[in-house]
């Protein structure tokens, strides 16, 4: 006789309930499962993805340009350097908090390095003037291999570059909102 406490066994598979060898048997004590289906795609994502194949080459690279260009022409017309940090645009953090973010200076050196001004353009935001020439890079190398079909060798980023780079641009972004010398020459 056996009592309620007692653990029992798992039943035995047997010639009546054959495993299939996309699910796991019942019997072993997990329910069955189907196997994997691609998900749905909704309608947004299939209209971007059929436009993006049906679109011509030169259309991806051209609007990736005119958003450049409007980014370029925004700073060059509205030079940062002579907006004091009350006045609008105006960073949300800075003006709420006072601490300076992430970005803050990156526009003033994007000003300074369309100007020819590299120390200056450092001084403002350090980590963007060092990025700025590899993302050049891997938009002229992308659209080139794109539009012309040229073998230029593509920058490829591992998870493990992309992830020094944002835990330095977090400590560059700590360390220049501390008040203690010699951190106050990253205040921007």
């Amino acid at each position: 006789m056996s009592s309620a406490t007692e653990p029992v066994a798992p039943a035995q598979p047997d010639a009546s309930h054959p495993a299939l060898p996309h699910q796991v048997p019942a019997w072993a004590g997990y329910p069955p499962y189907a196997p994997y289906q691609e998900p749905q795609q909704d309608r947004v994502t299939r209209f971007i993805q059929r436009k993006w194949r049906n679109s011509p080459l030169w259309v991806a690279p051209t609007a990736m340009l005119v958003c450049m260009a409007g980014a370029v022409g925004y700073t060059l017309a509205t030079h940062p350097t002579e907006v004091n940090a009350g006045a609008a645009p105006s960073c949300l953090l800075k003006y709420t908090t006072g601490f300076t973010c992430p970005g803050c200076g990156g526009t003033r050196a994007a000003w300074f390095l369309l100007h020819g001004d590299l120390p200056a353009a450092a001084r403002h935001h350090a980590l963007f003037v060092f990025a700025v020439p590899f993302l050049l890079y891997m938009y002229v190398a992308w659209a080139g291999k794109r539009l012309f079909g040229w073998k230029v060798p593509q920058l490829v980023l591992s998870p493990g570059v992309i992830g020094a780079f944002i835990a330095a641009w977090g400590l560059f972004s700590v360390l220049r909102n501390l008040p203690w010398a010699p951190f106050t020459a990253f205040a921007v």
